[in-house]
């Protein structure tokens, strides 16, 4: 399977997915690319884990370009369905509120097992959840320079709306 940026298009498992990226190039991602941009799906890259799968930090051209890799634990139940519908719902979204998805990757690891991936740009900022519920750091003191006051939980409330009303009524 290939999911494209501007069109989802669903063919044999190929070891590379490409995407338009801008204009005339072309970014190629494989299996291989993927673990050596995120240094073999190392912990210290792992930004986060969900219900079908984990959230990496990846370098990729040369080392110019940070994304943020979804790779999908595809032994949970679901977790193919759930790269199709990724695929599908966010191959047309231009929303300020949401992440772009850039490319997607389907493939075989090393062991030759299905390999699934979605990649999204970087969030430089960190995610949402960190902002409204900042953890404590090692040493028990709560990391105030990440407290938001009334003014802008009510403008991220706002955002997060905004969000879910394109995805609801304006994705086709």
């Amino acid at each position: 399977m290939l999911c494209f940026l501007y069109r989802c298009s669903f063919r044999k498992k190929t070891n590379v997915s490409s995407f338009r990226l801008l204009g005339n190039s072309f970014l190629e991602l494989s299996y291989r690319s993927l673990l050596k941009a995120t240094d073999g799906f190392s912990p210290a890259n792992l930004i986060g884990v969900g219900g079908f799968g984990s959230v990496y930090r990846g370098t990729i051209d040369h080392g110019e370009k940070v994304v943020a890799i979804k790779v999908l634990n595809l032994q949970a139940a679901g977790a193919s369905k759930s790269f199709i519908a990724e695929c599908k719902a966010l191959k047309n979204i231009k929303h300020r509120n949401l992440v772009k998805v850039l490319t997607a990757c389907s493939s075989v690891d090393y062991q030759g097992n299905d390999f699934k991936a979605l990649v999204y740009e970087f969030m430089v900022n960190g995610s949402l959840e960190e902002w409204l519920h900042p953890n404590e750091n090692g040493h028990g003191v709560r990391n105030e320079s990440r407290s938001l006051n009334l003014f802008q939980r009510l403008n991220i409330a706002i955002d997060v709306a905004s969000a879910l009303d394109y995805l609801h009524h304006h994705i086709s």
